[in-house]
């Protein structure tokens, strides 16, 4: 019991005196401008809207059917799911690193009956030559912690848990959006149909006309030809217009969760125009991004590893116990003579590797200078995915005005060559020809209209949906922890860190 106390103290200063080798973690600096360069000058800097902060931002369309779709995208897309299960991976990792924190604990039982020969050489003829052998041995095997080894380790396992977690949110916010995209491409194709169809009517009546007029000796074939040529054009455009919009249905068929012959989506032309989105900060956006996060989650995950593969080179310091019971009665093997115990402490070292730990080193430190340039690759991008976007809402803004204006210009000459034609002035052709531009011109209008649509999306898109980087989990110890409830905001975490160097020892 003596020895048992001894070890139990030695532990325990190992624990508290131990210390972490490897450099401390703090996040690279990136660069960051002060504002975005396409933000319209007479923009203020304020927050996104509610419905965007609360994280449904598809919300801000004010649209009941995009509503009840994207809610569906949580419940039963199987990507989400693939994603969240990816999680649960990491979240179990870390608390299987977590438990060499503690000793290992094994018990058996285990009863011999053993027969010696009595020919054997040297045989003691006064001796047993058969005898039971009962035992209950308890092992306690324990590594301290003296280098942080373990430490390092479950650190490393925690962060990619968190990058993990990021990962969700950011399979969920891709997904939301490609939803929200193909719901407003598939109601922008309903609206390029209506309006195709629109036109069918208009050009049966321009071909009746012709036909009458033919027929009267005033128009000549040709003139029936072309309206004829003019009206199944149409036909043939509305009808393929069909095929694209069942492209976009399927497509959001398999986002919720459903196979595509038993969804349906209903005949609403688009009518709307994109809700005003404030960027807010630039600097804002590294904490709003999940893929940021998780980036930078993987970059300290790599940093500690540095500290695993440093620890190599300290000694590794073990603890071990060994007690229980033994007896050759069953009778008595649970009483006081029977009880062993023995205990012991022992430190290896790795003496020669022919630069083995050498190469984990460089090999942990060339991995983390890996994670820093996508962590930066991926702060550029984002950048740049919200810029693309302002720049895409702010010029077809002025476009849909100036298509706009071309419409109601096209509109004008196909009344005037229509009265032309009426009066006998004009061949059918220039009338043909001012339809077609019409037609053309309002087609255009559709496809500006849903590329605003989109392009605010993926403006919401790019500027994180609503998340925050203090939504990470940080509590693995749980199993029945959630995620996106974190017991510590990473802020915090991130504010602890921002004062140590890059280099050192803990």
């Amino acid at each position: 019991m003596h020895v048992a106390r001894l070890l139990l103290i030695t532990a325990t200063a190992f624990m508290v005196t131990g210390c972490a080798v490897g450099p401390r973690y703090s996040r690279p600096g990136a660069d960051v401008p002060g504002t975005f360069k396409e933000t319209p000058p007479d923009w203020k800097q304020v927050q996104p809207s509610d419905e965007i902060q609360r994280g449904k931002w598809w919300e801000i369309f004010k649209d009941e059917q995009l509503n009840a779709l994207e809610e569906q995208v949580n419940v039963s897309n199987q990507n989400l799911k693939a994603a969240q299960a990816q999680f649960m991976q990491a979240r179990s990792l870390v608390r299987f690193n977590r438990a060499d924190y503690y000793p290992t604990v094994t018990a058996g039982l285990s009863a011999t009956e053993t027969r010696v020969s009595s020919n054997r050489p040297v045989a003691n003829v006064a001796a047993k030559t058969r005898y039971s052998d009962f035992i209950l041995p308890v092992d306690v095997s324990y590594e301290a912690d003296v280098w942080g080894r373990i430490r390092k380790s479950v650190e490393a396992a925690s962060e990619e848990a968190q990058a993990s977690a990021a990962d969700v949110e950011s399979v969920s916010l891709s997904l939301h959006a490609e939803l929200a995209v193909d719901y407003f491409e598939a109601r922008s194709f309903d609206a390029e149909e209506q309006l195709l169809n629109s036109n069918v009517i208009a050009f049966e009546q321009a071909l009746e006309l012709t036909q009458n007029r033919y027929q009267g000796g005033v128009a000549s074939g040709v003139d029936v030809a072309q309206a004829q040529t003019q009206l199944e054009t149409t036909r043939a455009q509305a009808i393929d217009v069909q095929a694209q919009r069942a492209l976009s249905e399927h497509a959001i068929a398999v986002l919720i969760g459903k196979p595509s012959s038993s969804f349906s989506l209903p005949t609403v032309p688009l009518a709307t125009s994109p809700p005003s989105i404030p960027p807010g900060l630039p600097s804002k956006l590294l904490e709003r991004r999940p893929d940021i996060a998780a980036s930078e989650r993987r970059m300290a995950a790599a940093n500690a590893r540095i500290g695993i593969a440093r620890a190599a080179y300290f000694p590794t310091v073990d603890l071990n116990a060994s007690g229980g019971f033994e007896s050759t009665s069953i009778t008595t093997l649970l009483s006081g003579p029977s009880g062993f115990l023995a205990a012991g402490i022992s430190a290896t070292v790795t003496a020669f590797d022919a630069g083995r730990r050498r190469a984990l080193n460089e090999q942990a430190r060339a991995a983390y200078y890996q994670t820093v340039a996508n962590y930066r690759e991926t702060v550029l991008q984002s950048f740049q995915e919200v810029e693309d976007n302002l720049a895409t809402l702010r010029i077809l803004e002025d476009e849909a005005q100036k298509q706009q204006a071309a419409i109601d210009a096209a509109e004008r000459s196909l009344q005037l060559s229509t009265n032309r034609y009426k009066g006998g002035v004009v061949t059918y052709l220039e009338v043909l020809t001012a339809q077609s531009t019409a037609l053309s011109n309002e087609r255009i209008a559709v496809d500006i209209s849903r590329r605003r649509m989109a392009a605010s999306v993926l403006l919401v898109k790019a500027l994180g949906g609503g998340w925050n980087a203090a939504n990470l989990p940080t509590n693995f110890l749980s199993s029945g922890s959630k995620q996106g409830v974190p017991s510590a905001p990473m802020a915090e975490r991130a504010k602890r860190t921002e004062d140590h160097s890059t280099s050192g020892t803990e």
